[in-house]
C-alpha cells in the first residue's frame, strides 16, 4: 500500500520509470519500496467507433496521509509520467480507512 493503477501508459513505459517512482514515492511516505504496487491495467479506449490511445490515467489506492503529502505525491506522479515525453496525466485518490481494509483476515485498525 499504496497501490498505483496506471492506465493509457504502456508497460514498458512504466518499466522505465518504475525505480525513480517508487523511490520518490517511498521517499516521501517514509515506508520501505515495497510497500508499493505499480498495476498496469491493459484497457481498450474506444471513441467514435474506433480503437484510440488511451488517456494517461493514475488511481492511487491508500491510506490517507493529508493534502500536503497527497499534493506532493501527485506531483512526483506527473513528473515521472511526464519525463516519458507524455504531455498531461490526470492523478485520482481513492482511500482506505484501517477499519475497512484487512491482511490475512486481521484489520488494519487492530494494529
Amino acid at each position: 500500500m499504496p497501490h498505483l493503477f496506471i492506465r493509457g501508459v504502456t508497460v514498458e513505459q512504466v518499466k522505465t520509470i518504475s525505480k525513480p517512482l517508487v523511490q520518490e514515492l517511498a521517499d516521501l511516505c517514509a515506508c520501505g519500496t515495497d510497500n508499493f504496487t505499480l498495476e498496469v491495467v491493459q484497457s481498450t479506449f474506444v471513441f467514435d467507433e474506433r480503437e484510440v490511445p488511451g488517456y494517461p490515467f493514475i488511481e492511487v489506492k491508500w491510506f490517507e496521509r493529508g493534502q500536503e503529502i497527497r499534493d506532493e505525491f501527485a506531483n512526483i506522479i506527473t513528473k515521472q509520467v511526464q519525463s516519458l515525453e507524455i504531455p498531461e496525466v490526470e492523478v485520482a485518490f481513492s482511500t482506505f480507512r484501517e477499519s475497512d481494509y484487512y491482511l490475512n483476515g486481521k484489520s488494519f485498525a487492530e494494529e
